[in-house]
This record gives structure tokens, sequence and C-alpha cells, in this order.
């Protein structure tokens, strides 16, 4: 039964390809032509078709040159309408797709690329329910799009199969045609809400000494042997006694080891949280870290490039 259903599936793709492409993922870029646009009358173009033909069957009826004219005349515009609508997907690429970073349950955003040789108008994009629309005038021939995806797991995530469409210039048709681009999304693990803090190196005081430094701690009475230039005569000249300045200088902090076999006792998605949780707080404390996973040891570093990458390496955990 199986080896039928791939005989069959090979013939629809040699026989029907313009009906079975867009099930199947494609490598970036992506070009539209006339074997995978789709055209069909709108529901105004529906009604305006009955209205001349209405209009037609008058004309002929009461021998009327003018008023079949005028319905010669919106006839030929409204097939010369689909043309134009054909035209403005025919030769549109799909040149390449980025995508940010999101945590798993919070939308991705992602920009797709678009590029033309010539002007279009009015092109729509839908990414499931939300939908957007761009243009592409003779001054830029690359149009940046701007989408949201929403996500459910950590991991790599395929993108769905886009439709990008156009109704241009009068609505009268609209043609379609489907995008399945190949590149999928890496989506970061949720962070647990709470819990212990990580384990430090050593102590993780923050340790000040106040000497010659480049930060102002205070300002403090003058005691014999301060040197001259350490005095704050504008602030003394306010004051009624000679004032001196204190600077400090933070020494630096012992990073954090964020270890995966420390966390024993707790299933993956649990321990994945947790270091989540304790990457980010690095993060936000400009702290340094280092992270072990099983295959993984990224060594110590900070920054956002560095949380980037220990996040992906969380993310990508079986």
């Amino acid at each position: 039964m199986h080896g039928m259903l791939q005989r069959l599936q090979a013939w629809a793709e040699g026989r029907l390809p313009a009906l079975t492409r867009y099930r199947r993922s494609e490598n970036l870029p992506i070009e539209l032509h006339r074997r995978r646009i789709y055209i069909v009358p709108t529901g105004f173009g529906l009604g305006f078709s009955v209205l001349l033909l209405v209009m037609l069957v008058g004309a002929l009826n009461y021998a009327n040159n003018a008023a079949l004219l005028l319905v010669c005349l919106l006839g030929a515009a409204s097939a010369a309408s689909m043309l134009v609508a054909f035209r403005s997907l025919d030769g549109l690429r799909l040149a390449h797709i980025r995508a940010g970073h999101a945590i798993a349950g919070e939308p991705i955003e992602l920009t797709l690329a678009f590029d033309s040789s010539r002007p279009r108008q009015a092109i729509r994009l839908d990414l499931g329910h939300a939908s957007t629309a761009f243009a592409l005038d003779a001054n830029a021939t690359t149009a940046n799009v701007k989408l949201t995806l929403p996500t459910t797991q950590r991991g790599w995530q395929a993108l769905p199969r886009l439709r990008v469409w156009s109704s241009w210039p009068l609505g009268l048709f609209r043609a379609w045609s489907w995008l399945h681009p190949d590149p999928s999304v890496l989506v970061w693990p949720r962070p647990e809400l709470s819990g212990p803090p990580p384990h430090a190196v050593a102590d993780d005081a923050r340790h000040l000494r106040l000497h010659q430094g480049d930060e102002l701690a205070a300002l403090r009475d003058y005691r014999v042997g301060d040197p001259q230039r350490q005095i704050a005569w504008k602030a003394s000249a306010h004051h009624h006694s000679l004032l001196v300045k204190d600077f400090e200088q933070p020494q630096s902090r012992p990073h954090w080891q964020l270890d995966w076999r420390q966390l024993h006792g707790m299933g993956n998605e649990a321990r994945i949280a947790r270091l989540a949780r304790w990457l980010g707080e690095a993060q936000a404390q400009r702290r340094n870290c280092s992270l072990w996973l099983p295959g993984t040891d990224i060594p110590a570093g900070s920054g956002p490039l560095h949380y980037a990458r220990c996040m992906n390496a969380l993310a990508c955990m079986p």
C-alpha cells in the first residue's frame, strides 16, 4: 500500500507539478513563474461579469451601438486587469528569510526579502491568520516584509507554507501562489519562573577597593597625606573644610559554571528550563558564565552573542 502511494505521488509530481509543488519544501531563492501562479475571479469580479452580461443582452436587444461599445470597452479592461494581476506575481522572487530570537510560546519575527527586476504594486503575503501588504517601486528592487510566527515548543520549527497574492489593479481577479520555503527557525526554551541560584566558583559578593580608579565613589574629609589632585576644590568652596574625592574600582567577579551534571535528579526539560533561567540572569547581570551540556562545552563569556550561543545549544538538546 505504501509503495502504491509513493508511485501515485511520483506520477502526480510529474503530471501535475503545479498542483503538488506547494506541499514540498523548496530551497531559497524561490521564483514565481506562470506554471505556479493561479488566477480566479473575485466575488466582485463575478458580479461585474453578470453586470456586463446583462448590459450585453440589453445592447443587442435594443441595437444600441453605444451600449455595445461600452460593454466591449469594459470587457477589454477586465481582460487587461487579469493580465496585470498575473504580471504582479510573475518573476517575483523570495531571496532569503531572516528570523529573530524567541522563547517557546512567544511569536518569532520573520523578515522575508523579496526582489524583482521591475516595480510591483499591492502584493499581499499571508502566513496563517497574519497578512501584510508590500510593494516594490522603481527606486527599490527589494522589499523586506516582516511577519510573526507563533511558536509552541523549543527546537527547530519548520516554516508553514506562505500564500502571496494580488488583486491589483481593479480587484476583478485574484492571482496567487504558494511558497513553502525550506529553512527552519530555532526556538529557544522557556526559562523556569523561579528556583535556586546557580553554583558560583567562589563567593559572589561585590568587593570594592577604594583607591585611585575610574569611577567616583564619594566625597570625604581631607586627611593628611592625601594628594592635592584628589581635592574637590569646587565642592570644598561650599563646605567648611576640604573635601577629597574617593574613587572605586570593582574587582572582577567570578563567573558562573552552569553544568548539566549538577542538576541530577531532574528531567531533561526541567534541566533545560533551569539553565535557561540562569543564562538569563547572567545576561541581565552582565556576568561571565560557562555552559556544559552533553556533547557541548562552551567556555566562559558574556554579552548577547555568548547568550545566544548558549540558548541555541539548549534549544538543540534532544
